[in-house]
């Protein structure tokens, strides 16, 4: 068994102030919630800077760089919808600390993002959908599947595949909640890491619910098989959670002092 990979998601251009940094080149912002993402416990940064359909390339190798130099080399997801971007991050990426990520591939039109990831030795998150959200478990086994052929077909090993279920909001998608949970499961029994945007799960709901909602999933999916999250590390009750399941799971030794937080 290995420890629960944290994917710390703050980074990201809907931040006001992280928007405004990048458009600065402005390093202090986005320092500030890498070291709060490391420091919680986080293993690797997600780098979102949004669409970057101008300068996209440029503004991935600075954020990486800067990154990278101010925290040991610390593994990055490249995450944007811009393609060349992601090239160019990888091109000045150091993965003495780990492989970089793609974020994200699926079945349907970001299909090309698995076979970049595949071209350039990286992981990839690969989503299990084609268009939107699917409609049952079926497909999400055969999106999942038709991402894994392609990836072993590039020459991409199964464990570079981050493969996620999607989560659903529970306002207004409660009743789809056990099949996410399903696909987990029936993905991990299949040998498969996973991953997931886990803080979907309490989109809309009042802020101190969200970390009761989020830890709660977490649990649950560990449970199922469940590999990694997107989350944010900065979520105490989240991170006890997730540091409590891997001890329970036998993932991590257990001490004492490895839950005082």
């Amino acid at each position: 068994m290995s420890k629960f990979m944290v994917i710390g998601e703050r980074i990201h251009c809907i931040s006001p102030a992280i928007r405004q940094a990048f458009a600065d080149r402005n390093p202090e912002p986005i320092l500030l919630r890498a070291k709060e993402q490391l420091d919680a416990g986080a293993d690797y940064l997600d780098l979102n800077i949004g669409p970057a359909e101008k300068g996209g390339e440029e503004l991935m190798q600075w954020g990486v760089k800067i990154l990278q130099e101010n925290f040991d080399n610390v593994p990055i997801a490249l995450d944007t919808a811009n393609m060349k971007a992601i090239e160019a991050g990888i091109k000045v990426y150091n993965r003495s600390k780990g492989k970089p990520i793609v974020n994200s591939a699926d079945a349907g039109d970001r299909i090309g993002y698995l076979d970049l990831a595949a071209a350039n030795d990286a992981m990839c998150i690969a989503l299990c959908s084609k268009e939107g959200v699917p409609s049952n478990n079926d497909e999400r086994i055969m999106y999942c599947s038709e991402l894994l052929e392609r990836g072993m077909e590039h020459g991409m090993e199964p464990t570079d595949m981050l493969f996620d279920p999607l989560f659903l909001v529970i306002k207004g998608m409660q009743d789809k909640q056990p099949d996410v949970l399903e696909a987990i499961q029936m993905i991990s029994d299949m040998g498969l890491l996973t991953t997931g945007g886990l803080s979907n799960v309490s989109n809309g709901a009042p802020k101190h619910i969200r970390p009761l909602l989020d830890s709660a999933t977490v649990a649950m999916a560990m449970q199922c098989g469940f590999s990694s999250a997107i989350v944010n590390p900065c979520d105490k009750r989240l991170m006890e959670t997730i540091v409590a399941c891997d001890i329970i799971k036998n993932n991590i030794l257990y001490a004492d002092s490895v839950l005082e937080f």
